[in-house]
């Protein structure tokens, strides 16, 4: 435990300690700590620190650097000069540190750095370890320093530590070490230098670190190399200082590179966003009924084929890029997952909820499904598109890169819009430099397009929908998630998704000629009708559906009659007596003649219409017979005599054997809805609210009431004495794990003489209770010594 961390705690006030709280809701997590020196103990967790550098800009991780190179504990001025700034220029990037716990003052101005940061952090500004870590290293012996003391002049006389300073205090000295190379044997100089500035490891040539009289085997022996491994050297951080020189400054960049921005049309911007929403939200439920009725095979490798693409892409009139990005956005959904029994990708359970859901409420589902997604659809490797649903080694990094590019183009000004993507690059490595440089640069445009698609960018700015979703980085989560219900239910991006779904079209004009036109994005309700009971011809700022015998006769196979079909076009505009009559029409001849499964027996009232189908020549090879003067047997199965009856202009319906109907319509109004495929679904109700996050301000002023840690750590545990004199219910081995609950915070669940139980952690004891986290009441309780009659392990 640092106990610079711990007094720096102690003496902040409420203000300051919510707003270090505010930055790292982590520390403040449940089971939340109770004491200051168990909030220190995880504000130095090496992975929550790791976590908050990477969402750290550059200027501070440069001071983080910094303050390791320098050692020690360094204060505000020798940063600065280290730095080649000014004191003013470097203290309002410190109080970033400060405000993420990351580095914290002392009452004596010297800085102190997380511990994990030199874990993270091996080679700050390009230089190795200290020199001392190679000469107090059990490796190196005393007399091997002695030695080394010898060839650099110096006395070996004294103890280890005593020639370890002699050692330092020369290397460390750029003039003293300037005197000694000029000793050195010819390439000395340029492989040193190579050392310094492109090191600190190297690979080398094993053989010349023991040939004499090479420049390896003097640096060797002087101290200004170390070989770790046989074809591996090192240099000391000193070493390497001395040689950049004493005008070496460290590298610090306080102010973010330039961004060119040229203007944007905000009005364009918004028009691409409530074009583009009603859009995508229509085209993936297109692809999830595709793949409701035809399930998506997988390649052996996993991830799913080009031809399928192209398939989908085809058949649900979709781009190909646009194919594989919905794809993909709908399985990290988890509207659609693996079928063994189908042997491919078909619509997963949360699927018949989801379509039951408000348009805006399915479009948050699919924008926060893409926000925590772990792969770019459109990102090139090779030159080429990876199988969409592949495993991609990047990971969670792509993810880390959409949210910085969003948070990057989210402060560019409403109405403008970045110039060129190098510049925004820049932009957002500054912004997270421990981002994959090289990923980012092939990322970027794939992500950007990615965003168009979606209508959360447009003409090179973020539309209303990315600036709602831009501040939702932290509670997106990962990929491994079902859902992300502080994305999907935020208040602004509902607003934002509500608006932009309010401009879909709910109503359509009917022409003579057949045609329905939609002068703008289709609502998904409407467009879903429409196709139903017409083809589509074309899309885009306008759609266009024309009707034909044959889109309605689909219409009718899908169960619709005549009247609801009617009346559901009509609802959405004023239909054409051409319309009207072609419907009845068909609905007319629907159904005149029936197909059966049974040995293919097509059955009519007609007696001359069967005749005639008997006797039709295009119908030959199904081989039809008249049995009865209503009855024909066909030897081709039930499906394809179905199909060619309907091609040679007839209107057949399907019946199962007891002679019934098989398509059948719910009636509306229901709460049960019928699916395809027979499922049934029922509306989901809304779950409770979500719980807020932990109030800093809150837990700040808790924290500072309870007076820190010290009362609590002076007195000596007695955990075992207690729970043996107290908790006299319990056999020794549960006192023991009671103990474990105490002293190394084991999770275990515990049951009172009432029979109430509890599962509890991060226990202390207090007058004879045990005061410990609840998990099912979600606070710390109190529960008596001697009421607890049982406990057991809960993994």
């Amino acid at each position: 435990m640092d106990d610079h961390l711990i007094g720096w705690l102690t003496g902040l006030d409420e203000d300051r300690l919510a707003r270090v709280l505010a930055n790292r809701p982590d520390a403040i997590a449940a089971p939340w700590p109770r004491r200051l020196d168990a909030l220190a103990q995880r504000l130095t967790d090496t992975f929550a620190v790791m976590e908050v550098m990477r969402g750290l800009p550059l200027p501070p991780l440069e001071l983080l650097q910094a303050c390791l190179v320098i050692g020690g504990r360094p204060t505000e001025d020798e940063l600065a000069r280290f730095l080649g700034v000014s004191a003013s220029t470097v203290i309002p990037w410190l109080d970033r540190l400060y405000d993420h716990a990351v580095a914290w003052p002392g009452r004596d101005g010297r800085i102190s750095v997380a511990e994990a940061v030199a874990r993270w952090w091996t080679a700050p500004c390009g230089l190795g370890e200290p020199l001392s870590a190679y000469l107090d290293s059990w490796k190196l012996s005393t007399d091997a320093l002695r030695r080394m003391c010898r060839v650099l002049d110096l006395s070996p006389h004294g103890g280890r530590r005593q020639v370890v300073a002699r050692i330092t205090a020369l290397l460390g000295d750029c003039e003293r070490l300037g005197s000694l190379l000029d000793d050195a044997p010819d390439g000395t100089l340029g492989m040193l230098d190579d050392f310094a500035w492109d090191g600190p490891v190297r690979s080398v040539n094993g053989n010349r670190f023991i040939t004499p009289g090479t420049p390896e085997k003097w640096a060797l022996d002087h101290g200004l190399l170390f070989r770790t491994q046989w074809d591996l050297a090192e240099m000391p951080r000193e070493v390497a200082l001395a040689l950049r020189g004493p005008d070496y400054r460290g590298p610090f960049t306080p102010y973010p590179p330039d961004l060119a921005t040229a203007e944007a049309d905000a009005d364009a911007v918004e028009h691409a966003m409530c074009l583009a929403a009603p859009h995508v939200l229509d085209r993936a439920t297109a692809l999830l009924e595709n793949v409701d009725k035809t399930p998506l095979p997988l390649l052996k490798n996993g991830g799913v084929g080009v031809r399928e693409i192209k398939r989908l892409a085809r058949e649900t009139g979709c781009a190909e890029d646009e194919t594989r990005l919905l794809l993909e956005v709908c399985a990290v959904a988890r509207l659609i997952a693996i079928s063994e029994e189908a042997g491919g990708l078909t619509p997963a359970g949360r699927y018949d909820a989801w379509r039951l859901e408000e348009a805006p409420m399915r479009l948050r589902v699919l924008l926060a499904a893409w926000w925590r997604m772990e792969r770019s659809s459109l990102r090139l490797v090779d030159g080429r598109h990876p199988a969409a649903l592949g495993d991609d080694p990047a990971g969670e990094t792509i993810a880390r890169i959409r949210w910085a590019l969003f948070a990057a183009l989210a402060e560019i000004p409403e109405g403008r819009a970045f110039a060129t993507l190098p510049e925004l690059v820049q932009r957002v490595h500054w912004r997270a430099p421990l981002l994959d440089r090289e990923l980012l640069d092939g990322c970027a445009a794939a992500v950007l397009e990615e965003a168009r698609l979606l209508g959360l960018a447009a003409c090179d700015a973020l539309t209303g929908l990315g600036r709602a979703l831009a501040p939702l980085a932290v509670a997106a989560g990962d990929e491994s998630r079902e859902c992300a219900p502080e994305v999907e239910h935020d208040p602004a991006l509902a607003k934002a998704t509500t608006h932009a779904m309010a401009s879909a079209r709910r109503t359509a004009l009917f022409g003579a000629d057949l045609t329905a036109v939609v002068t703008g994005p289709p609502s998904v309700e409407l467009a879903a009708l429409l196709d139903r009971a017409a083809d589509r011809e074309s899309q885009g700022s306008a759609s266009v559906w024309r009707f034909g015998p044959a889109s309605v006769r689909r219409a009718l196979d899908g169960g619709e009659t005549a009247e609801t079909l009617i009346a559901d076009l009509s609802e959405a505009g004023a239909l054409p007596q051409p319309l009207t009559y072609l419907i009845r029409d068909v609905a007319r001849r629907h159904g005149e003649v029936t197909v059966s499964s049974v040995g293919c027996i097509v059955q009519g009232s007609d007696p001359t219409l069967l005749a005639e189908i008997a006797a039709h020549r295009k119908l030959a090879k199904l081989g039809l017979r008249l049995l009865a003067p209503t009855v024909l047997a066909g030897a081709a199965p039930a499906a394809v005599t179905l199909a060619a009856l309907r091609e040679a202009g007839y209107a057949p319906v399907p019946v199962d054997d007891t002679g019934e109907i098989t398509i059948r319509r719910e009636p509306p109004g229901g709460r049960l809805i019928l699916l395809p495929g027979g499922r049934v679904a029922e509306l989901e109700h809304p779950g409770p609210p979500l719980e807020p996050p932990p109030d800093p301000r809150e837990h700040a002023r808790r924290l500072l009431v309870s007076g820190g840690p010290v009362a609590a750590a002076a007195q000596p545990r007695q955990t075992w004495a207690v729970i043996g004199r107290m908790a006299t219910r319990l056999p020794a081995a549960q006192q023991s794990l009671l103990g474990f609950v105490v002293d190394r915070e084991v999770r275990a669940m515990i049951t009172l003489a009432d029979g109430v139980t509890a599962t509890v952690s991060h226990g202390e004891l207090r007058s004879g209770v045990l005061d410990a986290w609840c998990e099912e009441a979600g606070d710390y309780l109190e529960f008596p010594l001697n009421e607890i009659s049982s406990v057991t392990a809960d993994c």
